[in-house]
């Protein structure tokens, strides 16, 4: 009788493994002699293609703004008004006690100071920074320069002095945490908020004796927070079991927060310094933080197509489109080039794209208070961002839409502001002697192709720009073009008081540029005497010949020029006197 035998399940005899055990350390096996095989890297050419693309950031970058880059700008014509001379200034480490906010504020500081100083050339700020540690090229060559006396470093009268004073976190902090418990379901629920106080206190110095100025000072405190919600769900289905956990966090950042500081503490220190009302400057509306939240309500609210019909309206009327323009597509050449030349003008990125930053941007203006607080305008007139109700004196007509009045004007027109920037007395007629040297400022209020003039009482005159040293003529828009530039230091000519009389210089602005379409000797070389023109007006006269006369706007300043005051001789010693007797 034959009797069958199973092998049991276990281990076999003499301690055999089992035959599934075996096939395991088999797939093993095999595994690790394919994980010392190297690898092909042809194989992952497809992913590494992508490493292009995915290696770039998603969103635009933007202009990095605060809620006083308007008041800088307010400052910087406030500071051109007053006619507050050229100042060397530099800055002190401003250093964080707390070690929390690691942020460039000195570099913040400097950005600052030039933005106050676009038109004005208020500040020019003196990089000289020694660091024993970091040695970068600048430092180095610096020094081999200085020793060898071929650099000249000049003093800075003014310095900023400051720092980080203290940083109080979790000054204020609130939570919540609620959760159910069932058989099969549990539930949790959690919401947490604090909010942290960042203090800065900066001074203003005088350089040459290292001593901080009374009351220019500046001691101010900003408050950043955090939040967070949790959503906890527990679940059971027989023996198996299922968790989801959903939140949502946000934390206000330090860097955006110093920047205000530093704009803020800068303001008040500049303009204590040079005495003119900057606290006007800190009342936009702009400043406030709700502002720009409101701004961006709106433009997520509107839609692509209201936002496209409220920017194109302002585009016409500051005059990038031309009036009666129906709604053009956001890909329109026509729209994307507008945008582009508003956006150079506003001190954005070009993009073209018709983003947040220049939505705000064509915003602002859209509604103006009176004096008393009552509402003077709403819509874009001709006293928004391009000029003043004096200055542009446009055509316009009530419309009622919506239930509010609106102000449709012509759009306001290009402009050339034109300085003198010596020092003068108030209220007197700019005079010069024979051989002092004049200054003279140009700004325009759009980007544009500028072309200045000199006209001497003797009948020469000649192009000051562009000229073979700065052949370029497009100028940026609110940005001082300085006749000579003075911050150079071999500027491409000097302007002096040359002869007795009346000086002038004029300045001519267009759209594209219209050099090529002038008569030929309007087309030769610069800084070298005009032929056959004797007087601004016959240049006039040939850009209205050439151009046509809504072609172009232009701007002149002139001075009395009179001759050197002779020095009064020395008194001759008198004869000595015979003694008496």
């Amino acid at each position: 009788m034959n009797t069958a035998t199973t092998l049991p399940r276990g281990p076999g005899r003499n301690g055999a493994p089992r035959r599934g055990a075996a096939w395991l350390m088999l797939a093993c096996a095999l595994l690790l002699s394919a994980c010392t095989t190297p690898l092909d890297p042809r194989k992952d050419a497809s992913l590494q293609q992508a490493a292009y693309t995915t290696d770039r950031p998603v969103v635009r970058p933007t202009r990095s703004v605060s809620s006083f880059s308007d008041s800088l700008m307010c400052m910087d014509h406030m500071l051109r008004a007053a006619q507050v001379p050229t100042t060397l200034i530099t800055s002190k480490q401003v250093i964080d006690y707390s070690s929390r906010v690691p942020v460039a504020a000195k570099d913040m500081i400097i950005t600052s100071l030039s933005q106050m100083s676009r038109l004005s050339n208020a500040f020019r700020y003196v990089d000289y920074e020694v660091d024993i540690v970091r040695q970068d090229t600048v430092q180095n060559l610096t020094t081999i320069l200085l020793n060898n006396n071929l650099m000249q470093l000049q003093r800075p009268a003014l310095y900023v002095s400051g720092a980080i004073a203290f940083v109080d976190q979790n000054v204020a902090t609130n939570r919540f945490d609620a959760g159910t418990s069932a058989s099969r379901l549990d539930t949790g629920y959690s919401r947490n908020r604090s909010a942290t106080v960042i203090g800065l206190e900066m001074h203003l110095g005088d350089f040459r004796t290292r001593t901080l100025i009374p009351g220019l000072d500046s001691a101010n405190e900003v408050v950043i927070g955090s939040g967070s919600q949790g959503l906890d769900v527990a679940g059971r289905i027989g023996s198996y079991g299922v968790n989801f956990n959903v939140g949502r966090d946000y934390a206000l950042g330090a860097g955006g927060a110093m920047r205000t500081l530093i704009d803020l503490a800068t303001i008040e220190l500049v303009g204590k310094w040079a005495r003119v009302p900057y606290w006007q400057c800190l009342t936009l509306e702009q400043t406030h933080p709700d502002f720009q939240r409101q701004m961006r309500d709106w433009f997520d609210e509107s839609g692509g197509v209201g936002q496209a019909t409220l920017v194109q309206n302002s585009l016409i009327a500051q005059g990038y489109l031309q009036a009666g323009t129906d709604l053009l597509a956001l890909d329109s050449p026509a729209l994307r080039t507008a945008l582009t030349q508003f956006q150079i003008d506003s001190l954005l990125v070009p993009t073209g794209v018709l983003d947040f930053s220049t939505y705000e941007r064509a915003m602002r203006h859209f509604v103006t208070l009176a004096p008393d607080g009552s509402l003077q305008r709403v819509g874009w007139g001709p006293s928004g961002p391009t000029g003043s109700m004096a200055e542009n004196k446009g055509d316009s007509t009530p419309v009622r839409t919506s239930g509010l009045v609106l102000t449709s004007t012509t759009p306001p027109p290009r402009r050339i502001d034109m300085q003198i920037e010596n020092a003068l007395p108030p209220g007197m007629e700019p005079t010069f002697e024979v051989g002092e040297q004049v200054f003279v400022s140009a700004t325009v209020s759009r980007t544009s192709h500028m072309y200045c003039y000199f006209a001497d009482p003797s009948g020469n005159v000649m192009r000051l720009t562009p000229n073979q040293v700065t052949p370029h003529s497009l100028v940026a828009a609110n940005q001082a073009l300085r006749l000579p530039d003075w911050l150079v230091p071999n500027p491409a000519f000097i302007m002096d008081a040359s002869r007795p009389g009346t000086e002038r210089v004029a300045c001519f602005a267009a759209e594209t540029d219209v050099l090529p379409r002038l008569p030929a000797p309007l087309q030769g070389a610069g800084l070298v005497n005009i032929p056959g023109y004797r007087t601004i007006e016959d240049i006039d006269k040939a850009f209205q010949q050439g151009v046509g006369t809504s072609g172009y706007v232009k701007s002149e300043v002139y001075w009395k020029t009179q001759p050197k005051k002779t020095q009064p001789a020395a008194a001759a010693p008198a004869a000595p006197q015979p003694a008496k007797r």
